[in-house]
């Protein structure tokens, strides 16, 4: 994402994250099927403030990037959080600085 916008402009954000996604259906070395870890959900706010969300599910490929667009209203932090199987949670912060 920009580090700064002008009021009203609209930006594109972007968001990537590593996760090796496991199915539940790969054999693992002793041919037992490996456990199911697959990302569940992703979540935007802006200063708090929902501007999106994404259910994903086992098909989605490993490291996802999700790409979206929100308007600049104000200077504030973004917080995009992932959550998944097996307890599986991050949260990452990023400040839009925005100008008149």
């Amino acid at each position: 994402m920009p580090a700064s916008a002008k009021a009203g402009e609209i930006v594109e954000i972007r968001a990537l994250i590593a996760h090796p996604m496991e199915s539940g259906y790969r054999p693992g070395a002793d041919g037992k099927p490996v456990p199911q870890d697959v990302i569940r959900g992703f979540t935007c706010t802006y200063e708090g403030e929902p501007v999106f969300a994404a259910e994903l599910h086992p098909a989605i490929a490993a490291n996802p990037y999700l790409a979206f667009f929100i308007r600049a209203s104000v200077t504030g932090t973004l917080e995009f959080t992932w959550r998944g199987d097996n307890g599986f949670a991050q949260t990452e912060r990023k400040t839009l600085t925005v100008s008149p």
